[in-house]
């Protein structure tokens, strides 16, 4: 088959893989102290109310069976 001399139209994007930049990206910004602080808070803010909902849900989910409930619940014949 005939093979062309001329490069094919568009041949950089088979060597973009290979270019590699001599300019490096700035350096990330430390994060202040005063940004630490605030993620932790909020971090902390959300475990606590995770917590609290699981510490005042837990009495709603558990199923008691104290006979004086049952009494109470039941309708007396003679009303």
């Amino acid at each position: 088959m005939f093979r062309r001399r001329e490069p094919v139209p568009f041949a950089f994007v088979a060597e973009a893989d290979r270019f590699r930049s001599n300019v490096a990206p700035p350096p990330r910004e430390r994060a202040s102290t005063g940004r630490i602080a605030g993620r932790c808070l909020l971090a902390l803010t959300i475990v606590a109310a995770l917590v609290g909902s699981v510490i005042l849900g837990t009495p709603a989910l558990t199923i008691s069976h104290s006979p004086a409930e049952t009494q109470q619940s039941q309708v007396s014949p003679g009303h």
